[in-house]
């Protein structure tokens, strides 16, 4: 069946590139029909959107930084502005300083533990406070999570404990605007070749483990992220909130891995 959001309206957050997953997202988005709208942080970076947003109609491109309280109210003013409304919210922002996912958790200094913190978790709330007076019955939001919320994954460090509040964040936002009829549920993605998964130390090994080891044998695709991501946000999803869902090729639900014996 294929899912028609013709007329709706679409914040995307946190595109920094075509290997995002955010893209991903996006671009499922548009191909279902919908208006949409991103936020970039930097003029680098808003180069790059314009690229990739060139054939999409309608497009509103807004600078953002999350932290800063000003340009992120800017947004939400003019979305409402311009639209009135907001159906659905993509949350694809996350960040941790490089020391951060260098050397072992015990050693993050206090400043690194909150920069990630307040980037890749509370900022789904400060999204979810601004998109609030915008959202309508049947309005949805996404954000994104992984494994390393619930397990430990060597070298994610700190970005494991923000996921783990991220997925707490949205358990209880979906608590709160569920009484208004609207969604948020998180993607928890398994290894995808986007920038900033390249950069965690010892990915590259890691990506080619889990592809091993998942029951599909494999890594999943940018555009499995981007189907999750579009069902989520759709009707078709419209009894499911609160959840984190896992788009893995099945990797979550193994348990301890030993080599087998020739």
């Amino acid at each position: 069946m294929q899912i028609d959001l013709s007329g709706k309206k679409a914040l995307v957050m946190g595109v920094a590139n075509r290997r995002s997953l955010g893209w991903a997202i996006a671009q499922k988005l548009a191909e279902a029909g919908a208006e949409i709208a991103f936020t970039y942080q930097g003029e680098r970076l808003r180069g790059e959107l314009e690229k990739l947003t060139a054939e999409l109609p309608n497009t509103r491109l807004y600078q953002c930084d999350v932290t800063v309280e000003a340009e992120l109210a800017a947004v939400f003013t003019d979305l409402g502005e311009a639209w009135g409304r907001l159906d659905h919210v993509v949350h694809a922002i996350a960040f941790a300083p490089r020391p951060a996912m260098e050397g072992r958790y015990i050693d993050t200094t206090r400043d690194d533990w909150v920069t990630a913190l307040e980037i890749s978790a509370y900022s789904l709330l400060a999204v979810a406070q601004k998109a609030e007076p915008l959202l309508v019955e049947g309005s949805s939001l996404v954000t994104l999570s992984y494994y390393a919320a619930e397990k430990v994954v060597p070298k994610y460090n700190v970005m494991g404990i923000a996921k783990s509040a991220l997925e707490a964040t949205v358990r209880y936002l979906a608590y709160d605007l569920g009484k208004q009829g609207i969604r948020i549920n998180a993607v928890s993605a398994g290894p995808v070749r986007t920038v900033a998964a390249r950069s965690i130390p010892g990915f590259i090994k890691m990506f080619k483990k889990v592809g091993e080891a998942a029951p599909l044998g494999r890594n999943v695709t940018h555009e499995e992220v981007g189907n999750l991501g579009l069902f989520l946000l759709s009707q078709m999803a419209g009894g499911i909130t609160g959840e984190t869902v896992y788009v893995d090729a099945g990797y979550h639900v193994m348990g301890m891995q030993l080599e087998e014996e020739g």
